[in-house]
């Protein structure tokens, strides 16, 4: 289940198969159990122009390892099994999906315990079929928003997305960076006047200083790129200790001072 009760609200992003899927798994198990509020559980796909450096390596990592969409599923489904109440989200390019069929990847994500769906190069304006599949199996769509778009996109975004809204807080790729963009708060400002779900930031954020930061203006924070590098470093034996410590330090670090 989506939910972001206590505020900072944390999503946490994994590559499926880096650096293998039983250790994906366990990474995921490991995050939730250190306060991970949602898992974004990725798709590798093997042109990913969405992503900086960190997360396409892991992407082709994990392609390389012959890691399917069909293998993504079974492993969300063991996530689900062994965390009934978490939340996850399918986090996708649109070209393994349109691959499977948009229908039959709907109903596999649903039978698979996915809550949600995010397709990164999916816009608004061209969701028909998509947002028709997501309300036929009780999926949430999830939508990217980026400060450049318009209030009148923004509306369409927020209208549309269920769970929550994802503000990118910077123009560009995927990557970690010391400091937030200062239209970061600018942008979930606008968001809030449409949306009746969360807005989580994301695209940058890798500090518990940052979650603080974000803590103050949006619902949640998003982490992909710095978890990514900190399992591109570490042994696959002690990946999931590591991710759930980090992901701990995240949390506590980014509740407000008493």
């Amino acid at each position: 289940m989506i939910s972001f009760a206590n505020k900072p609200g944390l999503v946490i992003y994994l590559t499926a198969g880096d650096p293998d899927l039983a250790t994906t798994r366990d990474m995921a198990i490991a995050a939730i159990d250190a306060g991970a509020d949602v898992i974004e559980l990725g798709v590798p796909f093997s042109d990913p122009l969405a992503d900086g450096p960190v997360i396409q390596r892991a992407s082709e990592r994990a392609v390389a390892r012959g890691t399917r969409l069909e293998d993504v599923l079974k492993t969300c489904r063991e996530i689900r099994d062994a965390r009934a109440s978490a939340g996850i989200i399918l986090f996708s390019y649109l070209n393994p999906v349109v691959r499977f069929g948009m229908s039959a990847f709907a109903k596999a994500a649903k039978a698979a315990g996915a809550d949600g769906v995010l397709l990164t190069d999916m816009i608004v304006e061209e969701a028909g079929e998509y947002l028709e599949a997501m309300r036929a199996n009780d999926l949430a769509p999830v939508f990217l928003a980026a400060p450049t778009s318009p209030d009148e996109r923004l509306k369409a975004i927020a209208e549309n997305s269920r769970g929550f809204v994802y503000a990118i807080s910077r123009v560009g790729i995927t990557g970690t960076q010391t400091e937030l963009a200062a239209d970061a708060e600018t942008l979930v400002k606008r968001l809030k006047q449409f949306a009746q779900v969360p807005v989580a930031l994301g695209f940058g954020i890798s500090t518990p200083e940052h979650v603080k930061t974000v803590a103050g203006f949006a619902d949640a924070a998003v982490v992909g790129s710095a978890i990514v590098a900190l399992v591109e470093k570490t042994p696959a034996a002690d990946a999931p200790k590591a991710v759930g410590e980090f992901v701990r330090s995240l949390k506590q670090g980014g509740q407000p001072s008493s």
